[in-house]
C-alpha cells in the first residue's frame, strides 16, 4: 500500500496572507489525517513565506501518522530537525530563494556531504529520504550516503505525461527497479496529480510513499479536502 502525505505548505501560506491563524493549520493537518491522509509533509523555508518554524513542535505533538520534514540541509535546518524528530526528513537541494524544488541531487558529487548531514538523523532515529531525478548513477550514490530512502522528482514524468505517458514513466520504472534492488525505500513527489498519479503507481512497484502539495490543495478548493483524499487515495490504492 503506498501511503498519501499531504504536503500543507500551501495552507500555511493562505494563513499568512492576512496574519493571525485562518486556516488553522494545526487543525488542518489534523483533518487530512482524519480523512484518511497517511502522513504531513511540510518544507519551511529560511524567510518562513509559508510554514513557519513556529509550527513544527506542535505539528511534531499532534500528527499522529507521520510527520515529514522537507528542506536543505543548512546548520539551522539540520538542528531544528534533531530538535523537533520528525518521523522523516527530506533532503532537497534548494537555494534559499526557491519557489519549489526544481532539481534533485547529484549523489555522487555529494556523497560525502549527504552522509555526514544523514549520520545525526539515523543517530536519532529519524528517517531520511534524498530527492533525487531518475539518473542511474544517482541510485548507486544514494545508497553510499546512508540514506534510507529516495524521493523520485516527478517533474518531468508530469509534464510529459500527456504527451507520451509510457514514455514519461520509462527513467522512472528503471530508477526505481534499481533504488529497489539496492534496498532503498522509494518515495515520489513533485507535480503529481488527480490526473496522472493512477499510472504512476500502477508502473512503479515497491512505491512506499507519495507526497503531494500544489495539487491537492488546489483540488480541495473546488471539491473540499475531504473529497479530495479519498479521491487520491482511490487514484494509489
Amino acid at each position: 500500500m503506498t501511503k498519501l502525505s499531504v504536503n500543507i505548505n500551501k495552507v500555511a501560506t493562505l494563513r499568512n496572507a492576512r496574519g493571525g491563524n485562518m486556516p488553522d493549520l494545526l487543525k488542518f493537518a489534523i483533518d487530512c489525517e482524519r480523512f484518511g491522509a497517511q502522513g504531513i509533509t511540510v518544507h519551511p523555508r529560511p524567510d518562513e513565506r509559508h510554514i513557519k518554524y513556529s509550527d513544527l513542535k506542535p505539528l511534531k505533538e499532534k500528527v499522529s501518522t507521520e510527520l515529514n520534514i522537507e528542506g536543505y540541509p543548512s546548520e539551522d535546518f539540520v538542528n531544528m530537525v534533531l530538535q523537533i524528530k520528525p518521523h522523516q526528513v527530506t533532503l532537497v537541494p534548494d537555494a534559499p530563494d526557491a519557489i519549489t524544488s526544481n532539481a534533485g541531487w547529484d549523489t555522487q558529487k555529494n556523497e560525502e556531504f549527504l552522509r555526514n548531514i544523514i549520520i545525526p538523523f539515523k543517530n536519532a532515529g529519524i528517517r531520511t529520504s534524498i530527492f533525487i531525478d531518475t539518473e542511474p548513477m544517482n541510485m548507486v550514490f544514494a545508497i553510499k550516503t546512508g540514506t534510507d530512502c529516495v524521493e523520485l522528482y516527478t517533474e518531468a514524468y508530469a509534464a510529459n505525461y500527456n504527451a507520451n505517458k509510457e514514455k514519461a514513466i520509462e527513467p522512472y520504472v528503471k530508477a526505481a527497479e534499481m533504488a529497489h534492488s539496492l534496498g532503498l525505500k522509494i518515495n515520489a513527489g513533485h507535480d503529481l496529480n488527480i490526473e496522472n498519479l493512477k499510472f504512476f503507481k500502477s508502473q512503479i512497484t515497491h512505491l512506499d510513499e507519495v507526497s503531494i502539495g500544489h495539487a491537492l490543495i488546489s483540488d480541495a478548493l473546488y471539491y473540499g479536502i475531504e473529497n479530495t483524499i479519498q479521491m487520491y487515495l482511490k487514484q494509489l490504492n
